[in-house]
């Protein structure tokens, strides 16, 4: 067969990660999601792992690994995310490469990336090697082979980048149609035609000759299906989508095509609700009708080598119109916003921070100079480093780096100077610019990196540069007025989350009040020792003393700090934090002790204030993962107060509400809010109580039933989906508990009655394994055993309730 389709997934986010805690912090517009990553996890990368097939009456008969049938690439920083925070998904995705190696002639499905997603034509020549270096390095840690691929940030594409990646063994790059110039055959020399209007023919793959004499094989994707995909429905019906890609086969020309086409991966389940499913069903249509052969990249690339050349478009991209103005300019493009909105603030913000790269380089390098010969090898190696953190790694490269053991404030001096240029390279994340407004997540996350190389550049080589950077962007002008321009959202949305030794010890310091920490404990990114630690108590007062040990597991940064933190209830916090002698933090302890225990407050507040002149701390120093659970748990008690009165209202008034809503008359809106809090706060009390209770559950469904108000159904959602889900994991590990399938399948069928869209894709594949694996020999009983005849009955009842046709999906498991 000559006719091929090949499809491509870019997955992708943004680095989320606090560039001081090494975390995402909560993102409450990803409600009820932490955040971006886990929401997108769950919507789209989750989903692709394990899609479904359906049959005629939308039941599922198989679930699929997608990403072993299509080409894709992750970026780096995702799949760091999601080594740790979703391991069950990054392993689906390393093994699905596993998979596509037998299926695709022993080439594997996954690209590389350049490490963080910069726009590779606005970049220097080191950052773009490094760019590369570490998308290769990071892929070959992962996959565990060399990538033959890499994927472009935004397809942004010049021949400079193109020759580094030639240089590193890169094989080939995928871009946009429009990206090419003008083609022609390689044993025709004179013969070029011009293809500027994305009239290149994007069945074959393209050499492109670099300046260095090294050449990249070129893939253009199939724009308007690519845009069919993306923009216009095409996911709407998987066999339509087959249909549309091999529709774009040539009937009259007899050799080897291959339709392929790219888009953000995210449009498979994220974008697109279901996108998911209609991939796996046009790929399992392609194959199953024969109308083409799936295959990726790396393996046509091997058939069929190029037999034309090709020119591209330099400075060009697949996501602007304009080149790569959309990184730099007002040029138009962007993801909307207001009337009258404008992304003019582009311009000064990519300057500001081209004069902060142009600020550090010559630092780092004269500071660097000190411990190797080669400053920049030393950068492009530490990604080493950033993929292991371990101490013993640490010092091996620094070994090695070196050619000498290094003392410990060198180590630390060499690290910092090192996390300075990676965050260098962070603050140019592509997503800095492409929306619509500077205050953007996006925008202001790219401001963070830039503030923490700012503050490691003054820590490494006492150069302050934060006033320089601020005043460029004063140029930056915000679209929200209140907000004025760039300098402010600096001032205001990246400045508090500065951090430094004594914040992570006044942190410690206030969350020891509501959490008993070991004697050595990890915070985020840095572990604290506690050397010494008193807690006093007086009612609802609280007065912790003592002195730790910081250090950073980034830098190795230490310190010993002493602290003093008072609670006066509520979220009333007094704290301080300094660098004392040990006489001085004696006296300190002893004169805050005597005047607490005496119930002396103003002068314990007054010590604090004299000890701790400059590093005073209170609830809004707190990181905020840990500021919102405080804030939750001092409320607490006002919240049991107000579900006290609530309740007392909705008890006493019941039989008069009972009477108006027989006679269909609308309760007065102050009651109906009492009626959902109550109702919500029951529901949600039973589903996450350790053992549901069925007939209390069955009691407030009919109870919600009666009333019509307004639940809050993204969280209601949310916590029943994950209480079906952590029920039929208990079913799974004790699948002979009949008792326990019986009340999840009563659960089901009474959520059912509330019309809820019910999230039961962890549940599905649950169940699907437990078919695979435990139902057909549990079947092959029931002829002889009661036992086993009721619990497939039971068994499949249960399927029916979670649409999976778990006969059909037998058969399929056969063939």
């Amino acid at each position: 067969m000559n006719r091929f389709v090949c499809i491509h997934g870019h997955f992708y986010q943004p680095p989320r990660e606090n560039p001081w805690l090494d975390e995402v912090e909560v993102q409450d517009s990803a409600y009820p999601y932490h955040d971006w990553n886990e929401r997108v996890t769950a919507e789209c990368y989750a989903r692709n792992a394990a899609a479904r097939i359906l049959d005629n009456n939308r039941r599922i008969i198989d679930i699929v690994n997608n990403y072993s049938k299509i080409s894709f690439n992750f970026g780096p920083t995702l799949l760091s995310w999601m080594q740790v925070k979703s391991p069950e998904i990054y392993a689906a995705v390393l093994e699905a490469d596993q998979v596509s190696q037998k299926q695709f002639s022993g080439h594997g499905s996954a690209l590389a990336q350049v490490y963080n997603h910069i726009i590779m034509p606005l970049a220097n020549l080191r950052d773009k090697r490094t760019q590369v270096v570490w998308g290769i390095k990071d892929f070959e840690s992962r996959f565990k082979r060399k990538p033959e691929g890499m994927w472009l940030a935004e397809t942004a594409v010049d021949l400079e980048t193109l020759d580094l990646m030639a240089e590193q063994g890169i094989k080939f790059t995928i871009l946009a149609p429009s990206q090419a110039k003008r083609v022609k055959q390689v044993d025709q020399d004179m013969l070029w035609r011009d293809v500027s209007v994305a009239k290149v023919d994007p069945r074959i793959p393209y050499r492109c000759y670099l300046p260095s004499g090294r050449q990249m094989a070129i893939f253009f994707y199939d724009g308007p299906i690519a845009q069919g995909v993306a923009f216009e429905g095409l996911l709407n019906n998987g066999e339509q989508f087959a249909r549309r890609l091999t529709d774009g086969f040539s009937a009259t020309n007899p050799q080897p095509q291959m339709i392929n086409i790219a888009t953000d991966g995210e449009t498979y389940g994220h974008h697109h609700k279901f996108g998911d499913m209609a991939l796996a069903y046009c790929l399992q249509y392609i194959e199953s009708n024969q109308l083409a052969e799936l295959t990726i990249y790396g393996e046509f690339l091997e058939k069929f080598p190029p037999t034309h050349e090709v020119e591209i478009q330099e400075n060009s991209s697949w996501s602007c119109a304009h080149g790569i103005e959309r990184w730099r300019s007002d040029c138009g493009c962007s993801t909307g916003g207001q009337p009258g909105w404008n992304q003019k603030w582009r311009a000064p913000l990519r300057s500001a921070l081209d004069w902060l790269r142009d600020q550090i380089a010559p630092l780092y390098e004269a500071q660097m100079n000190k411990f190797t010969n080669d400053p920049w090898g030393a950068r492009d190696r530490y990604i080493d480093v950033v993929l292991d953190r371990s101490e013993e790694n640490m010092t091996k490269f620094l070994h090695g780096m070196a050619g000498r053991s290094l003392k410990e404030d060198e180590k630390i001096q060499v690290l910092k100077l090192l996390e300075l240029q990676t965050n260098a390279m962070l603050m140019y994340t592509s997503c800095g610019w492409f929306f619509n407004e500077i205050s953007g997540l996006e925008t202001v996350q790219i401001l963070k990196y830039a503030a923490r190389a700012i503050q490691l550049a003054r820590d490494v080589a006492a150069i302050g540069l934060e006033d320089g950077f601020i005043s460029r962007l004063e140029q930056a002008v915000s679209n929200i007025p209140e907000l004025k321009d760039g300098a402010n959202v600096y001032r205001t949305m990246v400045k508090p989350s500065v951090v430094d030794l004594t914040r992570v010890v006044a942190h410690y310091a206030m969350t020891s009040l509501f959490e008993k920490y070991a004697a050595q404990t990890n915070l985020y990114s840095y572990t604290v020792k506690s050397e010494q630690y008193d807690l006093k108590e007086a009612g609802r007062l609280k007065l912790a003393v003592g002195r730790a040990t910081v250090r950073s597991k980034d830098t190795l940064e230490n310190a010993s700090i002493c602290f003093a933190v008072l609670h006066l209830g509520d979220h009333n916090f007094i704290g301080g934090v300094d660098f004392l002698k040990p006489d001085e933090f004696i006296k300190m302890r002893q004169s805050m002790t005597n005047a607490f225990l005496e119930s002396d407050i103003p002068s314990v507040i007054g010590f604090i204030k004299d000890y701790f002149k400059y590093h005073n701390y209170s609830l809004w120093h707190l990181f905020k993962e840990e500021q919102q659970k405080i804030l939750n748990e001092v409320l607490g008690s006002t919240m049991d107060d107000i579900e006290t009165s609530f309740r007392q209202i909705y008890d006493h008034h019941y039989p008069l509400m009972q009477i108006k809503n027989e006679i269909s008359l609308p309760l007065p809106r102050m009651l109906m809010t009492v009626v959902e809090f109550v109702l919500n706060r029951d529901i949600s009390a039973v589903l996450e109580a350790e053992d549901v209770d069925i007939v209390r559950f069955r009691q407030l469904i009919e109870e919600m039933k009666r009333w019509s108000f307004k639940r809050d159904q993204a969280n209601f959602a949310f916590v029943a989906s994950q209480r079906v889900s952590a029920l039929m994991k208990r079913f799974a590990e004790h699948p002979d508990n009949i008792h326990l399938m019986e009340k999840i399948i009563t659960i089901l069928e009474l959520l059912a009655q509330l019309s809820m869209d019910l999230d039961l894709w962890e549940a599905q594949n649950i169940y699907f394994a437990m078919g695979r694996k435990i139902y057909p020999d549990i079947q092959s009983q029931a002829g002889s055993d009661e036992l086993a005849r009721q619990w497939v009955k039971l068994f499949e009842h249960l399927g029916e309730i979670l649409l999976v046709n778990i006969t059909a999906a037998m058969m399929v498991t056969k063939v």
